[in-house]
């Protein structure tokens, strides 16, 4: 009791903190403060304590305030973005203009690799399809569209019929609904749908197909003439630049940067969410947004319209945007169609062969179910319209003689 009543009629002193004193600032304070201030002992002289109140109320808040340290700041990988973005462009470029064969080759490769990628999450959902004979369909499907034009469409009910009959001879069970159900929707998304663009590429055959832009790139082109690479290279290599190369390097370069468009537009104006008017995509991507899905559209209508204008499609003013907007429309289609099969499976990405972006099909999802519609514009559409086109000013032509 006197050991308190000595504390308590102690006289304390005031003691000033300020906010942003450092923490060892305010540890060298309290040691200063120790000095000053005596230990307490008792009657018999023995130590009490060797901090006064003011010490140990610097001590106190020196252990109980004491900041936390700061989060390390992640790297910023946008420049590494932009970076890959553009090596990315400038090689699916060279290899959109590298020819028939080269062209085929490197898409079949690609299209077994997201195949696999596919049956991998497939399988970890617990469901055993017939990989094998899909993976092995939907390559010929892209082979078959290359040399036997003609016969591309029998390729996939040949190749459903070899895997329902590998699944009675070879199963030792009774195949599920899900078995047999990825099995086919392997072959048909994965394989048959985008084979389209092998025909798209082989429009034009090996015919230089000149645009407005040709006189630019004409000094390159002369570079790359007969005289200037072996002759035991075919053709359609050294002439890489048709009518069906043209059109995929245009449809390829609005459906990327539809995606750009509607990311950057997503962030910068995005306030309505994709659920207020479908609830089954705004669940599969909560992220995306109305206001996305325009400024996609805008990319890639603006970029159609200048494609239209420079490959000289008839009525390029109005063919141009509703091309660039179906493109955007159907590559959000094959963005969402592949976010609802991973939410489904409870995985973010395909894969990770591509570093900071996932796998194969994370990358191609949008450039699925563009392909049909690409070979219905390009092999019909546009050819129908330029005969239309001819044959008005014709008839012009003639009627201003008569006149």
């Amino acid at each position: 009791d006197e050991l308190k009543k000595e504390i308590k009629d102690k006289p304390k002193k005031k003691l000033i903190i300020v906010d942003n004193m450092s923490v060892g600032a305010v540890q060298k304070l309290a040691v200063e403060q120790s000095k000053k201030e005596p230990a307490i002992t008792n009657k018999q002289g023995d130590l009490v304590s060797d901090q006064t109140e003011s010490t140990k109320a610097l001590v106190s808040m020196t252990e109980s305030e004491q900041p936390a340290a700061p989060a390390k700041k992640k790297k910023k990988k946008g420049g590494r973005s932009v970076l890959f973005g553009l090596t990315m462009g400038i090689a699916v470029a060279g290899w959109v203009y590298s020819g028939n064969y080269v062209f085929t080759t490197l898409f079949t490769l690609m299209t077994a690799l997201g195949q696999l990628e596919y049956y991998r999450m497939v399988m970890e959902t617990g469901v055993y399809p017939a990989r094998r004979i899909s993976v092995l369909g939907a390559c010929a499907m892209f082979v078959t569209a290359l040399f036997a034009p003609d016969l591309h469409q029998i390729v996939l009910p040949v190749a459903s019929t070899w895997a329902m009959i590998w699944f009675l001879t070879m199963r030792r069970s009774v195949s599920t609904i899900g078995e047999i159900a990825t099995t086919f929707t392997g072959m048909f998304y994965l394989g048959y749908i985008p084979s389209f663009w092998v025909r798209i590429r082989q429009l034009g055959g090996d015919i230089v197909q000149p645009t407005r832009l040709a006189p630019l790139v004409k000094p390159l082109l002369d570079r790359l003439g007969q005289k200037k690479l072996p002759a035991f290279l075919p053709k359609t290599i050294q002439f890489p630049i048709t009518a069906g190369a043209n059109f995929i390097f245009w449809t390829w370069l609005c459906i990327a940067f539809s995606d750009v468009g509607g990311y950057f537009a997503g962030r910068k104006f995005g306030k309505t969410k994709l659920g207020a008017i479908s609830p089954a995509a705004g669940k599969t991507s909560p992220n995306k947004t109305v206001e996305g899905v325009i400024g996609g559209c805008a990319f890639s209508m603006f970029l159609a319209t200048l494609g239209a204008w420079v490959q000289e499609w008839p009525y390029w003013f109005v063919l141009g945007p509703v091309h660039g907007v179906s493109l955007a429309l159907l590559g959000l289609v094959g963005d969402l169609t592949a976010s609802m099969l991973k939410r489904d499976a409870g995985l973010k990405d395909f894969g990770d062969l591509i570093p900071e972006h996932g796998g194969i099909m994370d990358r191609v999802d949008s450039y699925i179910f563009t392909a049909p519609y690409g070979w219905i514009m390009c092999g019909y559409v546009i050819p129908w319209l330029k005969r239309f086109a001819d044959g008005r000013a014709a008839a012009a032509a003639a009627a201003a003689l008569v006149v």
